[in-house]
C-alpha cells in the first residue's frame, strides 16, 4: 500500500431522467453515442471503445426540478474534440438539426459550445485552443488575460466557421475569437447567475 494518489481517468457521467428515449436519441445526435444496453429502467451509451460514457437511469418517482438552474449540483459535463475544425463542423451539423447552443465561449484555453439535453442538463463540447494540454494548463496558471477573465469571451460560431472557410488559420481564428473579434450575436444563457463578458 502507498499514500501516493493514483490518478484515475474520468470514465462516464450518470444522469437520472424521466425522458429515457429522448435522452438516448439526443446524445446519439450530439456526440454519436449508441446504446450498448437498454431496458425500461435505463441505458448505457458509448461513443468510443469504452463500455459506456453516458449512463441513464429512469427510476419511478423521478420528477423535473423547476429550480434546477438556481440549485447546487453539476453545471455541465464536457466532451472534447481533436480540433477547432471538428468542433465547428459539429456545431454546423447540429445547427441544421435545430440543436442550438445556450452559450458559446472562448475560455482562452478552450473554445466551448454548451447545449441543453432534453432534461435541461448542460453539455459542453470543446476543443483545446493549444492542441496540447500542457500548454493550455500553463496558460491557465500563468496568463494575465486568463487571470483577469477566467470565464472567457462570448463568440459566434458562424463567424468563426466563415473565417476558417475563408482560409484564416485555426491559430488566427482562436486569437481573434479571444480578442473579441467574433462577438456572439445570440444571447448567452450561463445557466447560473453570472455575467458573461461581451
Amino acid at each position: 500500500m502507498t499514500d501516493t494518489i493514483i490518478h484515475p481517468k474520468m470514465h462516464h457521467v450518470n444522469l437520472k431522467t424521466i425522458r429515457l428515449q429522448e435522452m438516448i436519441d439526443w446524445y446519439g445526435k450530439v456526440i454519436g453515442t449508441r446504446p450498448l444496453h437498454q431496458f425500461e429502467g435505463g441505458a448505457w451509451l458509448s461513443n468510443d471503445e469504452a463500455n459506456h460514457r453516458v449512463a441513464l437511469i429512469a427510476a419511478p418517482g423521478l420528477s423535473d426540478d423547476p429550480e434546477k438552474v438556481t440549485h447546487c449540483g453539476m453545471h455541465h459535463s464536457a466532451f472534447e474534440y481533436e480540433s477547432l475544425d471538428d468542433l465547428l463542423a459539429s456545431w454546423e451539423r447540429m445547427d441544421k438539426l435545430g440543436i442550438k447552443p445556450h452559450m458559446t465561449l472562448d475560455h482562452g484555453m478552450t473554445t466551448s459550445f454548451y447545449y441543453l439535453d432534453p432534461d435541461g442538463n448542460s453539455v459542453e463540447l470543446q476543443s483545446d485552443n493549444f492542441g496540447d494540454w500542457s500548454e493550455s494548463s500553463a496558460f491557465m496558471m500563468e496568463s494575465k488575460e486568463f487571470s483577469a477573465n477566467p470565464i472567457g469571451v462570448a463568440v459566434d460560431p458562424a463567424k468563426m466557421l466563415a473565417a476558417r472557410r475563408a482560409g484564416v488559420s485555426i491559430e488566427e481564428v482562436q486569437r481573434r475569437a479571444y480578442a473579441g473579434e467574433y462577438p456572439a450575436t445570440e444571447p448567452q444563457d450561463p445557466r447560473m447567475p453570472i455575467e458573461i463578458p461581451a
